[in-house]
């Protein structure tokens, strides 16, 4: 299978720099350095800067393998840099950060403390890209220029890193409101954001990885939602769960912490299956979780193993209390790893608390351990 999601970052990169460049280039007869950008605490030549370094930045996280902080080091421009010098520079950044992108192997995740402390080739490509068009428009309302980036790039920076963020029907104009740069009609003003990567969970023999509202879309309507699967991959359950989680997302319900989980195998970085929640905790802390693997993939404990590793994730938080999972009575693989995983057949009481399973099914509960 040909590796392409390295490629895609690092021409949505190119693309977002050489607009944005376009753009600031009308107005470098202006000193820079004597103009605020737009609402930021900084002129434009010093948010200029801010968009190179952290494009370079990005670079070295991912070239360095940093895994535990920051790689320690910075760019400055030099004195006396005038605004098409710091253009340049943004110019040599994105070249930089584009090249790195396309040699990075899927499966490398490097430091970056929000939320969850690592970031893959793709979430560090969209919080370029977001760097360079949030700080490309502040740098144009301060000079008084007319910017707007092409759709697709804002929507792709939306569906990876801020997966909490309904979308709107406009997608710059979303990504502007949802980082405190305009209004929406009918949302409250933002005052405080962060964007969100992709959560992993990790055990003995597997990768846990958090699918983006991006990846679940392409799953969803046949894709590979950017993974290397096995053969006989993805199974049907888990393209239903990706459509789920486009439901969410567009109705503005989804957290990402409680989607979808594609399962990849640590020996060869291969995709076997599908596990996560179908939503949300209750009011009462109750989740339901669901699976299922490639045929391939069945009989060797994958699913146990994740499945413990996302329950132990799961019921240490404080707002999940229990968890519980439907399986059909004629499923006895399926009974076999929900038992494993510590789940047990649910009592006439749990059943009443939880509702009584669909028809045809049985309902299994794990509680949180006292």
């Amino acid at each position: 299978m040909t590796d392409t999601g390295g490629h895609v970052g690092a021409e949505r990169v190119t693309e977002a720099v050489a607009h944005a460049v376009a753009t600031l280039r009308t107005g470098v007869d202006r000193d820079w350095g004597a103009v605020r950008a737009g609402r930021v605490d900084w002129n434009c030549l010093e948010t200029a800067e801010h968009i190179a370094s952290d494009l370079i930045a990005y670079a070295g996280q991912l070239a360095g393998r940093a895994q535990e902080t920051y790689i320690p080091f910075e760019i400055h421009l030099e004195d006396g840099t005038d605004a098409e010098g710091a253009l340049q520079v943004i110019e040599t950044g994105g070249a930089l950060f584009a090249a790195t992108l396309r040699t990075t192997p899927r499966e490398v995740r490097a430091f970056h403390p929000y939320p969850f402390r690592s970031a893959n080739r793709e979430g560090f490509a969209a919080m370029g890209i977001a760097e360079v068009l949030l700080h490309t428009y502040d740098i144009a309302e301060g000079l008084g220029l007319a910017y707007e980036p092409p759709a697709h790039l804002p929507e792709h920076v939306l569906t990876r890193i801020f997966p909490e963020v309904q979308p709107g029907p406009d997608a710059w104009r979303t990504l502007l409101w949802a980082t405190g740069r305009g209004e929406l009609p009918g949302r409250a003003p933002r005052t405080r954001w962060r964007w969100s990567n992709n959560l992993v969970l990790p055990t003995e023999r597997l990768t846990l990885q958090g699918v983006t509202p991006a990846a679940a879309a392409d799953l969803a309507t046949g894709g590979t939602g950017g993974f290397d699967w096995v053969a006989d991959g993805p199974f049907d359950g888990t393209r239903e769960a990706a459509g789920m989680t486009i439901k969410a997302y567009e109705a503005g319900v989804h957290r990402p912490e409680f989607g979808l989980f594609v399962l990849v195998r640590r020996e060869d970085g291969r995709a076997i299956g599908g596990m996560g929640f179908h939503g949300a905790p209750d009011e009462d802390g109750r989740a339901e979780v669901g699976y299922d693997l490639a045929e391939s993939a069945r009989g060797q404990g994958y699913a146990t193993e994740a499945l413990r590793a996302l329950s132990d994730w799961a019921l240490a938080r404080d707002d999940v209390r229990s968890l519980c999972a439907t399986i059909e009575p004629d499923n006895a693989p399926s009974q076999r790893v929900i038992a494993r995983a510590g789940f047990a057949r649910a009592t006439v009481e749990e059943e009443q608390a939880y509702g009584e399973a669909e028809p045809g099914l049985r309902l299994y509960v794990l509680p949180a351990r006292p």
